[in-house]
């Protein structure tokens, strides 16, 4: 980060003392900034774009037009400090099963593997599906498919078969690769039948490829196409040579997709250049990674943090893979690997760390953390308590980096940087090259107050296209229909004086009592630091008739609601206010959550205030439906 800001001022022609002066610059001069940085990053372009900004409308900037790259060249490419024999990929899943491949092993199975999906009829443009854990097959199977151009789309094996056809049947893959079962939290779980399901939907399939996971003579019936065994893939194929073919910058690279809680999934499409260049700069700028680093993120490749994880490879980092339970065989189990494995930077979720946190673990007392440079947290705000364990338990030289974004970008907005201050339930800063501010309900930015979080200038990483959305009416609607020409994400945030951020939950979920609005996030670090409460979901009817305040807990085991709800009643009113204590206090078993695990606040919501719960949310997108039914039983109740 010193380095380029150091370089920035040269090539600015101005001076830029620090972080905040160089963010400054970035947002200012977005054509130098990005052009700066793929020279400093040493960008493999092929075609040379002669600036870095055709356009700036948003939606539709056209970004480094007419430069051609590939993002498999710049995972695979040799560089300073990345010699063959060097790890680039180490394995761990949770039985104990442990692997590695050396740079050169993965360029030789990448090769075989690009050969082997040419063979079974991908080219250009197609689409590979793929039904696959965090696994090594998975990186090099996904690298083959980014060499040719092919486009790359993935679900984890827990998905049920129609979520995962929900997915899948929109882009019409040409081939499908598939294990035969998984592990997850010691108990094994053969899903063939799942893969019958899904390739029976697929009639447009030329073949299936078979990672087998857990028994290596696993076999798939061949009555919808072909079925080639990873194993042959590499075999058939062994000695061809790694071939690389350039794209446009926005040429699809992979299609995630939105939690789909309301309907199908939206198929979100990333292109080569916006990701090659967003995550250079999220991983080797703000996360100080680089050649000797070794990165791990626990997620599923059904999360956007796996594609982040894979990413490591672009700055020359070991990525370290761990598929499983994260609290096989207990809680532990992920710092003894970050230990053993000798780790750096470590990323995970809020929730995991909350939960080491109530569980009383001390993970720095017991396991030797000294390689342990920063822990990465996402997926829901870390409170100041979480801030303040991970600094007493994991230890004060680890750097904390909370960190907000989503699936729409495949990034971060919000970050972390190596010369910034960690403020206790904040995020450091906004990241480089990204103009994100809080606006009122005018439209107004404001500094030391909630407003929607928004972003007021395009990026590279924003999506290409949805797919099946030629015209984009569906992506003008996703983020563009409130303010014109402006990035609604859909989060309450606070941007603090010196640049910090606090983010309060999504606004579409907003606890809104008596004209104060107030984020779920705030309500849960109140309710979760509860000792007997292990979940909550916080919903907020108001501004119908007869709105209410519930508040639905989760209790540990031995726990009584009578007991508890004393307690979190004074808790919330001493902590945020006499108004946002809830009208109702209601005993569950789960809450709800898609299969990312996000809490489903705004089906709820909807589903409280009238909506059929059929048209509020697919049961398909969620990890346990009948944490669902349960609420729903309840409604007559609630309805008192």
């Amino acid at each position: 980060m010193t380095a380029f800001r150091e370089r920035a001022a040269v090539a600015s022609g101005r001076e830029l003392p620090d972080y905040h002066a160089l963010w400054r610059w970035s947002v200012e001069q977005p054509d130098t900034f990005w052009s700066e940085f793929a020279r400093f990053a040493d960008v493999a372009f092929h075609e040379q774009a002669p600036y870095a900004v055709g356009e700036q409308a948003m939606p539709g900037t056209r970004w480094f037009p007419g430069a051609t790259l590939n993002y498999a060249e710049h995972a695979l490419r040799a560089g300073p400090g990345r010699g063959d024999d060097d790890v680039a990929v180490i394995f761990r899943r949770e039985d104990g099963l442990r692997s590695e491949l050396s740079y050169a092993e993965l360029r030789e199975q990448v090769a075989a593997a690009r050969a082997g999906l040419v063979e079974l009829g991908v080219d250009h443009g197609d689409r590979v599906a793929a039904l696959v854990p965090n696994c090594p097959q998975t990186v090099v199977l996904f690298l083959a498919t980014a060499s040719l151009g092919a486009i790359w789309s993935s679900c984890s094996p827990d998905f049920g078969p129609h979520a995962v056809a929900d997915r899948f049947v929109q882009i019409e893959p040409t081939v499908l690769v598939a294990v035969d079962g998984y592990s997850y939290n010691g108990k094994r779980t053969d899903i063939r039948d799942t893969v019958a399901s899904v390739r029976a939907a697929l009639p447009g399939l030329s073949a299936t490829v078979l990672v087998p996971y857990l028994d290596e003579d696993a076999e798939l019936p061949t009555e919808h196409g072909v079925v080639r065994t990873f194993a042959e893939l590499l075999a058939t194929h062994a000695g061809a040579p790694l071939r690389i073919d350039p794209v446009e910058f926005s040429h699809p690279l992979w299609i995630l997709y939105s939690s789909g809680t309301t309907g199908l999934p939206k198929g979100i499409v990333h292109g080569h250049g916006g990701i090659t260049l967003e995550h250079l700069k999220l991983l080797w700028l703000h996360s100080d990674l680089g050649t000797g680093d070794r990165f791990t993120w626990f997620t599923t490749t059904g999360w956007m943090m796996w594609n982040v994880l894979i990413s490591g490879l672009l700055v020359g980092a070991t990525v370290v893979l761990y598929d499983g339970s994260p609290s096989y065989p207990d809680l532990n189990g992920l710092w003894e690997m970050i230990a053993a494995e000798g780790i750096t930077y470590f990323g995970t979720s809020a929730p995991y760390l909350h939960a080491c946190r109530d569980a009383g673990l001390r993970p720095g007392a017991r396991f030797d953390l000294s390689r342990l440079r920063t822990i990465g947290s996402t997926g829901a705000p870390l409170s100041p308590e979480g801030f303040a364990w991970v600094n007493a338990e994991a230890g004060s030289h680890v750097q904390i980096a909370s960190i907000s974004g989503g699936t729409d970008v495949c990034t971060a907005f919000l970050l972390a940087s190596p010369d910034l201050p960690v403020w206790q339930g904040e995020l450091s800063g906004v990241a480089l090259g990204i103009r994100a501010v809080a606006m009122d309900e005018h439209n107004r930015e404001v500094t030391d107050q909630v407003g929607e979080l928004v972003i007021t200038a395009p990026a590279p990483s924003m999506p290409v296209s949805f797919w099946n959305d030629d015209d984009g009416t569906r992506l003008h609607k996703a983020y563009f229909a409130d303010i014109p020409g402006v990035w609604r994400h859909g989060d309450w945030v606070t941007f603090t004086s010196r640049g910090s951020a606090i983010i309060h939950g999504r606004s579409d979920s907003t606890i809104n009592r008596g004209g104060v609005r107030m984020g779920t996030a705030e309500f849960y670090r109140v309710v979760e630091t509860h000792p007997q409460v292990a979940d909550s979901l916080v919903i907020d009817t108001s501004g119908t008739d007869g709105g209410r305040l519930f508040c639905f807990v989760v209790l540990t085991t031995g726990a009584s609601l009578d007991d508890v709800e004393p307690d979190l009643r004074q808790a919330l009113r001493s902590e945020l206010s006499p108004r946002h204590v809830p009208d109702a206090f209601v005993a569950i078993d789960a809450v709800p959550r898609t299969l990312n695990g996000k809490k489903c606040e705004v089906p709820i919501k909807r589903i409280l205030t009238g909506t059929d719960p059929d048209t509020a949310v697919s049961r398909e997108a969620l990890a346990e439906p009948a944490a669902l039914d349960q609420i729903i039983e309840l409604i007559p109740t609630l309805s008192r």
